[in-house]
This record gives C-alpha cells, sequence and structure tokens, in this order.
C-alpha cells in the first residue's frame, strides 16, 4: 500500500538528501531580549520578557549535527539574564550551560553574549533563563532537534509541538521577597492563577481523519505538573527527555515541571465530532487551593471546524503512565557497581533569619563569588580539591569515566522533580509515596531492572525514593537541583565537579563571558571567596544564615514574632505613657493617691491609671 507523501515525509527526505550532500548547517538565532506586555489568560496583562519585541518565544529548532550559534542582546534594563538549554549535555562546551555563578555570569543589561554549541542530541528540549528565578516571567520556550533517524518516521505524519505551563500574574522580582521573607515561616509557594496551553488558553489543533501525529509535550511550568489526556483517543510514548523509547500505550501522563514527552496519536477516521483535551494541574503541590483558581487548561482536536468544540469531561482520579516502566529504544544496559555514591536527603527548613530555605543533606546553596567553571579553569591541581568550591554550592568531584550512583531520600511530604545537567540518567529504583529512605540491605529495592528508563528530570515522591546512576564521561561543572523554581530560589541544589583536570586542558573560555564578569565586577579566577593566591582559603566566602537554635520550629518562630510584637507595644504604650504630661484629672487623681499612702492607711482607694495589658500569641 502507498503512503502518502506528508509535509512531515517531505521535510523529512529533504532534510536527510541535504546532509548527504553537505555538511552540517549553522544555524544562528539574534535574541533581543526585552520586557513586553502579555495577556495570555485574558485575566490580568503584565510585563513579560519577550525576544525580539514579541511573546509568546519562538520554538528553536535544528538538525542533529548543525551549529547553533544564540546571540543575545539583553535589554531588560533592570535585570540580568542568561539562557539554559536544558537536557543538552554540551559536551565539550560546559561554558555554554548558561546557570549564573557557575559556568557563566549573568550577562549585564545593555550588553551582548554568544552562545556556540553542536546540536548533536535528537529530541525535544527547551531553552529558559537560569538566573534568579527569571525563567517564570516568559523566558521559556520548546526546543526541538529532529533526527534523520527517527526510529518511528515511516509511522509519523505530522508533528504538534505543545508546551504546557503554569502561570503568575505577578512578577517574579514581586514574589521571590515574599516567598523567602519571615512572613512565610511554612515555605509555602505561591499558588499559580492559571494554566496555559502553548502560552495561551483555549487552544485548537486541526487534525485530519485517519492521520498519525507526533505530538512533542513540553513542560515548561514554574512549579505545577500537569496530567494530561485526550478524550476517544489513546496515545503511545516514544519519547521522554531526548531518549527514545519502546512503544508504550498510555491513556494519560504526568508531566513535571522541565519534563518532555513525545507520543503518537492516531486520529479516527470519521470528522463527525470534535475531541477536547485537557491538562490538569497537580494540586497535591499546592499548600491552599484558591476558590477562583481553574486548574485545567482545554484544547480540541478539530476534525471539523463547523461542529462544535464539546465540554471536557473531567475525572475523579488519574490514571497516568507510570514512566519508571519505560524502557529506551537502544536499551542500553544497566550500569554495573557504582565507583561513587553521593546520599542526598532531602529537607525543608527555616534558617536562624526566621526564612524559608531548602536543603540536601543540611546545606542550602549559595552562589560563589566566582563561578564555578571558572575556579576550575583557575585552580590548577587544587581542582581536584572540593573545597575550594565553598561549602554551600555543595560541590562533589567526579573522577572521569567512572559510574556515578545518587540517591535521593525525600525527607519532606510534597514531591520533588529533580534535573541532572549535562547528562540523562538511569532510573534505576523509584518508590512509592510514604516508602522511606533507600535500604541498600533490601533486595526489594535493590532489584533493579536490566534496561532502566533513562531521562533528565525525574519526580522523586513524598517521603519516598530514588537511586539514579550515571557515567562521568563529560568534564564540566554540572548541577543537579529540584526544577521546581521556588525550590531553586530557596536553595536545593548541589555541583557536580566532573573531571576538573581534563576540562582544564580541553577548554578556553571565550572573550565575551569573561566580559560579562567585568562589566558587573564580578572576579573570574579563585576560589569560591576569589582567593587566587591560597585556593584553600575559603575566608569571606558567600555563605548561609546560621541554624536556628536547637528546639525551634517554624511555628514556634511565628509564635515568637508575634509575641516579641505584642511586648514591644506594650512597652512603647508604657514609655509613652511614662513621659506624656499629667492631665487635670491625672494630677488629681495622683494627689490622692499620694495622700492615701500618707496616711498609712494600708486600704486606701488607689485608682490604676493606663496601664496596657500584654496579651501573649497562644502557641
Amino acid at each position: 500500500m502507498a503512503i502518502p507523501l506528508s509535509p512531515f515525509h517531505i521535510l523529512s527526505a529533504l532534510l536527510l538528501a541535504f546532509s548527504l550532500l553537505t555538511e552540517a548547517a549553522t544555524v544562528t538565532y539574534d535574541f533581543n531580549i526585552t520586557w513586553v506586555r502579555a495577556n495570555p489568560d485574558g485575566a490580568y496583562e503584565r510585563p513579560t520578557i519577550g525576544i525580539n519585541g514579541k511573546w509568546p518565544l519562538p520554538v528553536m529548532r535544528a538538525n542533529v549535527g548543525d551549529q547553533v550559534i544564540v546571540n543575545v542582546d539583553n535589554q531588560l534594563g533592570n535585570q540580568t539574564t542568561t539562557l539554559h538549554f536544558h537536557g543538552l549535555f554540551m559536551n565539550g562546551t560546559n561554558h555554554m550551560d548558561g546557570p549564573a555563578q557557575v559556568t557563566q555570569c549573568g550577562i549585564p543589561s545593555g550588553s551582548r553574549f554568544v552562545y556556540n554549541f553542536t546540536a548533536d542530541q535528537p529530541g525535544t528540549y527547551w531553552y529558559h533563563s537560569h538566573d534568579k528565578g527569571q525563567y517564570p516571567d516568559g523566558l521559556r520556550a520548546p526546543f526541538i532537534i529532529t533526527d534523520p533517524d527517527f526510529p518511528y518516521a515511516d509511522e509519523v505524519d505530522e508533528e504538534v509541538v505543545l508546551s504546557v505551563s503554569d502561570w503568575y500574574h505577578k512578577e517574579m522580582q514581586v514574589w521571590i521577597p515574599k516567598f523567602l521573607g519571615v512572613e512565610n515561616p511554612t515555605g509555602a509557594e505561591p499558588v499559580p492563577q492559571a494554566v496555559l496551553l502553548n502560552d495561551t488558553q483555549n487552544i485548537t489543533v486541526s487534525v485530519k481523519p485517519g492521520t498519525t501525529y507526533l505530538f512533542r509535550v513540553v513542560n515548561i511550568g514554574a512549579f505545577a505538573g500537569q496530567y494530561i489526556w485526550f478524550e476517544g483517543h489513546n496515545i503511545t510514548i516514544v519519547e521522554v527527555d531526548g531518549v527514545w523509547t519502546k512503544k508504550a500505550e498510555a491513556e494519560s501522563i504526568y508531566v513535571a515541571a522541565a519534563q518532555r514527552y513525545s507520543f503518537l496519536l492516531t486520529t479516527k477516521n470519521d470528522t463527525s465530532a470534535n475531541f477536547a483535551f485537557v491538562t490538569s494541574m497537580d494540586t497535591s503541590l499546592f499548600d491552599v487551593l484558591p476558590d477562583d483558581l481553574n486548574w485545567n487548561g482545554t484544547g480540541w482536536l478539530v476534525y471539523d471546524d463547523t461542529k462544535a468544540l464539546p465540554d471536557a469531561a473531567f475525572v475523579d482520579e488519574y490514571n497516568d503512565f507510570d514512566d519508571f516502566n519505560l524502557v529506551p529504544y537502544d536499551e542500553m544496559p544497566l550500569l554495573q557497581e557504582p565507583h561513587q555514591t553521593i546520599s542526598f536527603d532531602v529537607v525543608m527548613d527555616v534558617l536562624g533569619n526566621g526564612k524559608p530555605y531548602a536543603f540536601f543533606n543540611n546545606i542550602t546553596y549559595v552562589s560563589p563569588k566566582v563561578p564555578t567553571l571558572y575556579t576550575i579553569m583557575s585552580a590548577g591541581d587544587n581542582a581536584a580539591d572540593a573545597a575550594v568550591y565553598g561549602e554551600f554550592t555543595h560541590s562533589f568531584v567526579l573522577d572521569y569515566e567512572q559510574t556515578i550512583e545518587i540517591v535521593v531520600n525525600n525527607l519532606d511530604s510534597g514531591k520533588h522533580p529533580f534535573h541532572l545537567h549535562g547528562h540523562n540518567f538511569q532510573v534505576i529504583q523509584r518508590s512509592d509515596e510514604d516508602a522511606g529512605i533507600f535500604d541498600s540491605t533490601n533486595t526489594t529495592q535493590t532489584t533493579y531492572p536490566s534496561t532502566p528508563m533513562r531521562r533528565d528530570t525525574v519526580v522523586l515522591r513524598p517521603s519516598g525514593h530514588l537511586v539514579l546512576r550515571f557515567k562521568s564521561d563529560n568534564p564540566g561543572a554540572w548541577l543537579f537541583h529540584c526544577h521546581i523554581e521556588w525550590h531553586v530560589d530557596q536553595g536545593l541544589i548541589a555541583t557536580m565537579i566532573e573531571a576538573p583536570l581534563q576540562l582544564q586542558k580541553s577548554l578556553t573560555i571565550p572573550a565575551n563571558h569573561i566580559a560579562a564578569c567585568e562589566a558587573r565586577g564580578i572576579p573570574y579566577t579563585g576560589n569560591a571567596a576569589a582567593n587566587t593566591v591560597d585556593f584553600l582559603d575559603l575566608k569571606g566566602a558567600n555563605v548561609a544564615p546560621r541554624p536556628l537554635p536547637a528546639g525551634f520550629t517554624a511555628r514556634g518562630i511565628v509564635a515568637l514574632l508575634f509575641s516579641c510584637l505584642a511586648a514591644l507595644l506594650g512597652l512603647a504604650t508604657i514609655t509613652w505613657y511614662g513621659l506624656a504630661e499629667m492631665g487635670d484629672a491625672d494630677k488629681e487623681a495622683e494627689k490622692k493617691r499620694l495622700e492615701g499612702e500618707g496616711s498609712g492607711s494600708g486600704s486606701g482607694n488607689r485608682e490604676a491609671v493606663f496601664v496596657p495589658e500584654v496579651v501573649p500569641v497562644k502557641q
């Protein structure tokens, strides 16, 4: 049976033919980053970060092997910025990874900066700011790298890119100080005001009958995971986070912040009806559920635009696919016994300043004075000593070409999507909710799959655990962090210093990267404290606030705070009264009181005048 040539097939054939005749192309993007006004949910217009005067942002595209050049001109006026190309390993180009004070200095307003790297991984990715919690203000969009060897190419007729996102009505500069303030000691994350599909609402996707579509779904949100399903249609998963998978049929999927899925969807053979599809925010992440919040977003597969768009039939229970059961298409076997194991306990708590923080092993991340990559490049042999990167970058030095195991125990009651820069990892164990910490002597927990699922962002369940493995074959400074942006702001970050001595021999930092530091007066040599004489002397390094005194809790701090305020108010009232001049009535009352005391009468009639009552706050 002949297969009709669709635009997807024609484009793929042309790309393949062109690649055989020529070398890889150079794909150039010129991004002038500015503030624009946008109102994507129709409820609130706000400043949003746009590119070239527009928002939503463009979907970046390249083919495998292309050289990608992104010329950034920061014209925000009031903020620095960076770009991170999420999921790309940046092998050999660690300085293009993007996190501020890790692999570069933030790009000053009015300055230019060049990202230059090879797109050598096929799949679905995204780009976003990695500077001061900025990307929820709009600086994020999908990035698609086309694969000439896509294993299911013969089955696909068309492609649809679908981003999902939570959305806030106020800028992060407004939210972050409140979220990290003493008035929020429990660390309750701000609840989004809306859910978006392709940065808008009520979208329609025109489809043809009897056609197979490759949907590429990216959660570009800051906080909420999303349950996604298509009414009247099943989907077949074929990719997660840039890794092609064996086919897996699903009714619905759960896409955490920063995760990506690609799936095949074959339309019906008739056009008698249109069908809704739904993305529903995971409200279990929210401490409160505002009465006016609509956590569902609806789109439609439109077979016939003359027919009605049906209401979505919302479900009482989600039946999402468990991604742990996915098998990579390449069937990469389980990495064997690790050379190095790193264990993290996840805790959310308050420090001595009364503000909420997030911790790996009781360490909350604090940016160093010198970007970590630049410390590697300037430290000589000391680069192999984790101490030079400072205690609060929480750095681990990894030897080259070793099997690394990361164990993450969730001592928190919330979900956490963890992401590793520079790699994807094998997810060899993930517990159910409330399973407790990982026990390496428990054979039930250590019976690992032979071909484990691989991805770069994975969900840690509440009060559960994860075990991940990867190969340390990509020298650089790579972050491991929760991808809920509020938790990044709270410090739920560690740093992998991978093969630093090998990196020194292979990498040169471009002049425009150094210029970004010089423009802001940020040192670009030395240890975490910017000490270039003695790299093991960390005096003056940035540090976290001191811990709470033993026995204090977040609730206790609130009670203490209000008790202190009440006491201060009482003292102020007493002082005001003591300094105020007496009126005639007061003077007469005082005269009678003194006369009573002078007569020796123990039962004199004494009036209590203006004595304030100090009421303690109930704890």
